[in-house]
Order: C-alpha cells, then sequence, then structure tokens
C-alpha cells in the first residue's frame, strides 16, 4: 500500500530549511547551553544552500543528493536530541527534536525530481505539438521575405552609394596643374 501525498516544489523544500535553521539559531539565544542547537541550525541552513535549487545560495549537491543529505540531517538531529553526553537542557531537547519532526514531514511531502532545462522544455513542447501550425508558417514566411527585402534594399543601397562615389570623383575639378614648358 502506497501512501498518497501531495508534493511541494522544491524551492519551497529550500525555503522552510531557511526558515527552520533561522528559527533554530534564534531559539537557542534564549536557551542556557546555546552552542549545540545554534550548531545545528547552522548546519540545516547550509545543506539548504548548497542545493542546486531556486533558492540555493552555492548549488553543489543536486537534488537528489541533497534528498540524502536531508536524512542524515534529520538523524544528526535526533541525535543531539536524545545523546546524553553533550549538555543540552530539556527544552533545547525538545526543540531540537520539534525541528527533526518538523524536517522529516517537509522532506516526506518534496518533489525532489530533477527539472528540464527550459530549451530541453521547449522541445518536447514542440515535439509533441507535432507539424507545425498554419499561424507558425505564415509566421516564417513573413521573416524569409522581410528579410529578403532588406538585403535587397542594403544592396541597392550599397551601389547607388559606389555609383555616386565614381561620379563624384570624376566631376570634380583637378587640384592639379601641368608643368608649365621650359623658357
Amino acid at each position: 500500500m502506497e501512501i498518497e501525498r501531495v508534493r511541494r516544489p522544491f524551492w519551497i523544500h529550500q525555503v522552510v530549511e531557511y526558515l527552520i535553521g533561522i528559527g533554530l539559531i534564534s531559539a537557542s539565544v534564549q536557551l542556557p547551553n546555546p552552542a549545540v542547537p545554534a550548531l545545528l541550525g547552522l548546519l540545516v541552513i547550509l545543506n539548504a544552500a548548497i542545493a542546486k535549487g531556486s533558492a540555493g545560495a552555492f548549488r553543489i549537491a543536486g537534488r537528489r543528493t541533497h534528498r540524502t543529505l536531508d536524512l542524515v540531517v534529520i538523524g544528526i538531529l535526533v541525535f543531539f536530541a536524545v545523546q546524553p553526553w553533550t549538555s543540552v537542557d530539556s527544552t533545547g531537547r525538545l526543540l531540537i527534536g520539534a525541528i527533526a519532526f518538523i524536517m522529516w514531514f517537509v522532506w516526506f511531502h518534496t518533489d525532489f525530481e530533477e527539472r528540464t532545462t527550459r530549451a530541453e522544455r521547449k522541445a518536447a513542447r514542440q515535439a509533441a505539438q507535432g507539424p507545425r501550425g498554419s499561424e507558425d508558417i505564415g509566421r516564417q514566411a513573413g521573416r524569409v521575405v522581410g528579410g529578403a527585402a532588406s538585403s535587397v534594399r542594403r544592396w541597392k543601397d550599397s551601389l547607388s552609394s559606389s555609383e555616386a562615389d565614381v561620379e563624384a570623383e570624376s566631376a570634380a575639378p583637378s587640384n592639379w596643374d601641368p608643368p608649365s614648358p621650359p623658357r
């Protein structure tokens, strides 16, 4: 039995991770021992920043890699919520555990599929449309005729300007005086 779930866009996932990290850092300031929750908040922000997505800052890891890194970060959060070695008070542990659950919930409802490039989407859309419509053919024909007319106009202008230059040179008075005969 597969669970039916709504898949949210990846950029929403990244923005929520930024907000979770900022919230964890902000809440850690109120705790007696803020170091561990603040570092974990920084880890969450860094994880969101390295993902290749709309809200990614460094765009190092792809979406599939980020999906795995999310699980690692969630595991680290759960570990620090239950471990007895580091001094984290009970409020901090509850906060870290709640953040881990929220991250898992967001992770569970995120669409991690890689997006195709704009050019690939356009090519697929054109291939799906099949043969060109009459509007596309008319637009293309108009461009061809317009381009040909512009080329002919430029060619005519270049011919008339070069003929005018030749006529101007032949009609121009000469500044050269022939030498006078010797006396």
